[in-house]
């Protein structure tokens, strides 16, 4: 089966990216993978603190990915699988990518900030020969209602 690897993360944009992402897997017969990244700096404590700081930052992504889960779930009938991972989100992103041969697309969407596009869009451009999927990239502020217009 064909999945669709989208980023969890804090910015405005990660709803479009998602909601694109299930959309076309509900279209297509695909599931979505959702990858969310702790970054190492985030956790470089003491033992006991860095313990502390993890399961905080895991309950975070659990509850953040829950509320999307429950409308990929509930909207395009879509389950969705968490994956979390600690490092660089890049190199996270990169790793996830060919540790599942399963992964065909890669969904990211574009910053609305006049200074890029963002850093793992940046990235995966500098990679985009040697990746075993697609990458789509979506407008970061683009309409709920254009998304349903371009997955159907």
């Amino acid at each position: 089966m064909r999945k669709f690897l989208v980023v969890l993360d804090d910015s405005h944009e990660c709803l479009n990216a998602i909601r694109f992402a299930a959309m076309r897997a509900a279209r297509t017969g695909g599931a979505v993978q959702v990858l969310a990244v702790i970054q190492a700096a985030d956790i470089q404590h003491g033992m006991g603190v860095a313990e502390v700081m993890r399961a905080e930052a895991y309950e975070r992504i659990h509850a953040h990915f829950e509320v999307f889960a429950k409308w990929m779930r509930d909207r395009p009938g879509i389950d969705p699988e968490l994956i979390v991972r600690e490092g660089e989100s890049g190199n996270e992103l990169l790793a996830q990518i060919g540790a599942d041969p399963e992964i065909g697309v890669v969904v990211l969407a574009a910053s609305t900030e006049s200074a890029g596009p963002g850093p793992l869009i940046s990235r995966l451009m500098r990679e985009m020969a040697t990746l075993p999927c697609s990458v789509t990239i979506v407008p970061g502020g683009m309409s709920r209602e254009r998304l349903e217009q371009i997955t159907a």
